[in-house]
């Protein structure tokens, strides 16, 4: 989240007129993230979340609106789209397709703990199964496809042995084969800024706007290298398992899924390093940008690489 469009408080008095959320009180941009235009709203009704869509088709936007409300319907922590008086989940504010969601209570933690590793693991391994069951498909936007786009756009502005190492990883695991794993609408970045917390349970998944068909694996492992990474970008074993044996309890890895999770994990940190590296070399101007170091991962795929032993079997 980020904020690309100044909103005035008279543009969005004016907005909210839209809505039966009574009158604004308050709002302030909200600085995290890349991709669109955020902010904090308070109103006499509540508190909310404001989204600006600074990339997305209205259709685009549609599909992430309902695949949310579908969640929150299913009693999981997602926020709740409002609807319009029109009847519709969003509108244009600045001529940019916009919504207000429910804000969650809760905080996100950069240091997750055992217990709540295992909350992770169990919400999201039901999230997974509701998204199994949604009917509409759409696929991954930052699938493999997208990364053979995207890999020829910043592959000049890495050093020698980058390039290399980006070159000899991809030809890797675009040769694997997901075609044999369970697959549903995902969430595809839950780190840990997009998980709220209310002491050890999870009060929040939120920031629903990469999500879609792919596989369950590669979702799981997004969230295994984020969430269970050592400073020096090595697995937590402990975090790794208390994350994973939660999971398996509610939906069962298949044996496939097993056999391919080393392969996943390191697709998992191939699909963020480009993705940071696009938004590092190529970003676009916006007022309250911080954007996240690919080196990072990086950094975990050469762990993966050099130390075929620690990647995980289950």
């Amino acid at each position: 989240m980020a904020v690309f469009t100044p909103v005035s408080e008279q543009a969005l008095s004016a907005w909210l007129t839209n809505y039966h959320l009574g009158e604004l009180i308050h709002f302030e941009g909200i600085s995290s993230g890349i991709e669109n235009t955020n902010y904090f709203v308070t109103t006499t009704k509540g508190q909310y979340v404001l989204t600006l869509f600074e990339k997305l088709s209205p259709a685009d936007v549609e599909y992430y609106l309902n695949f949310m409300a579908y969640v929150s319907s299913r009693e999981l922590p997602c926020p709740t789209p409002q609807m319009r008086i029109d009847g519709q989940l969003q509108g244009l504010l600045y001529d940019k397709p916009a919504t207000i969601v429910t804000r969650l209570s809760g905080k996100s933690i950069l240091q997750p703990t055992l217990t709540q590793c295992t909350a992770m693991g169990t919400t999201l391994a039901k999230l997974h199964i509701v998204g199994q069951s949604y009917p509409t498909i759409k696929a991954n936007p930052r699938g493999r496809g997208w990364w053979q786009v995207t890999a020829p756009q910043v592959i000049s502005y890495l050093g020698t042995e980058e390039q290399r190492c980006l070159s000899a990883e991809l030809a890797l695991l675009l040769e694997r084969s997901w075609d044999a794993l369970p697959k549903g609408t995902v969430h595809a970045d839950l780190f840990r800024d997009n998980v709220l917390f209310n002491h050890e349970s999870v009060s929040g998944l939120i920031d629903f706007y990469f999500a879609g068909q792919e596989a369950l694996l590669f979702d799981l492992c997004v969230v295994i290298n984020d969430w269970c990474m050592n400073a020096d970008a090595s697995l937590d074993q402990a975090r790794f398992n208390s994350l994973i044996k939660a999971y398996h309890q509610v939906r069962s890895l298949t044996s496939e899924e097993c056999l391919e999770l080393p392969f996943m994990l390191r697709s998992a940190a191939m699909r963020f390093w480009l993705s940071r590296l696009f938004d590092k070399f190529l970003p676009r101007p916006g007022e309250m940008i911080q954007p996240h170091d690919p080196s990072w991962f990086y950094r975990i795929i050469l762990h993966y690489q050099g130390n075929p032993a620690s990647c995980p079997r289950f």
